[in-house]
C-alpha cells in the first residue's frame, strides 16, 4: 500500500488488513507509517521518498521480503497545486509530476516481476483526469499522463491477467487541498463519501475491472 501515510491510504490499508490482506506499507511520514504498522498488528512498513527512483525501488524490494511476495500493488500518493495555468511554478509542477506519475509509474514498474500472473494493480487518478478543471491544470494533466499510462499498461499485461484498475474519483475532503504545493483552491464540490470509494476499490479488486468512475446521473461510483 503505498501512500499509506494520507487520508485515503490509511483508509485503504485498515480495509485491506480487516479483510483478511496481509499489508505491506509505504509513506512520507515515517511517525504516521509506524503508527499505522502497529495498529494494523506490527504491518511491515517502510518509508519512502516518492520522487527517488531507488527509494521507491527499496520499498518495493522491503514488501516483497515481508510478505515472501505479492499478490497485488495499491498506489494512492497525491499532492496539488491550484492557479492560472499561465501563472503556474516550473518547480511546483515538476513536483507535481514527480509524485502523482512518475512516483507510481516507478513503483509499478519495480512491483510487477513479483506479481504473480492473475494479480492486480490499483492507481487512483482522479476524475480530473476526464474532465480538467479550471485552476487546476497542471494537477489535471498529472492524473491525466498517469491515467492514460494505465490504460496502455493494462493491454500490454492482459495477457498475464493482471488487472490494473484505474480509480478516478470525484473531490474526496481528506484535506489534500490544505496541503496544496501553491495557490488557493477554486470552489470544489461536496467531498465524495470516502467508505463508498474504499468499498469500491475493494470490490474491484476481488472482481477485476478496468475503472472506477463517477456515474454522474446517480451519483455514486460505478466499476467498469
Amino acid at each position: 500500500m503505498a501512500g499509506a501515510t494520507g487520508v485515503l491510504g490509511g483508509e485503504l490499508a485498515r480495509a485491506l488488513h480487516d479483510a483478511g490482506a496481509r499489508v505491506a506499507l509505504t509513506g512520507r511520514d515515517g511517525d504516521r507509517l509506524q503508527a499505522l504498522a502497529a495498529d494494523l498488528g506490527g504491518a511491515p512498513a517502510e518509508a519512502v521518498d516518492a520522487v527517488d527512483v531507488g527509494s521507491v525501488r527499496a520499498a518495493v524490494q522491503a514488501a516483497v521480503t515481508a510478505l515472501g511476495g505479492l499478490d497485488a500493488v495499491v498506489v494512492a500518493w497525491g499532492v496539488v497545486a491550484f492557479g492560472p495555468a499561465a501563472d503556474a511554478d516550473d518547480a511546483v509542477t515538476e513536483e507535481l509530476f514527480a509524485v502523482n506519475t512518475l512516483a507510481p509509474m516507478s513503483l509499478v514498474r519495480a512491483a510487477l516481476p513479483h506479481l504473480p500472473d492473475g494479480g492486480a494493480v490499483v492507481l487512483l487518478s482522479a476524475i480530473v483526469a476526464d474532465a480538467p478543471t479550471l485552476q487546476m491544470a497542471e494537477y489535471s494533466a498529472s492524473k491525466a499522463a498517469l491515467s492514460a499510462w494505465a490504460g496502455v499498461l493494462r493491454r500490454e499485461v492482459r495477457s498475464r491477467g493482471v488487472t490494473v484498475l484505474d480509480v478516478r474519483p470525484p473531490h474526496i475532503d481528506t484535506g489534500l487541498v490544505d496541503r496544496a504545493l501553491a495557490g488557493e483552491p477554486p470552489r470544489l464540490p461536496a467531498g465524495h463519501d470516502r467508505a463508498e470509494l474504499v468499498a469500491a476499490v475493494l470490490e474491484g479488486l476481488r472482481e477485476g475491472g478496468r475503472e472506477i468512475v463517477l456515474d454522474p446521473r446517480e451519483k455514486r461510483l460505478v466499476r467498469r
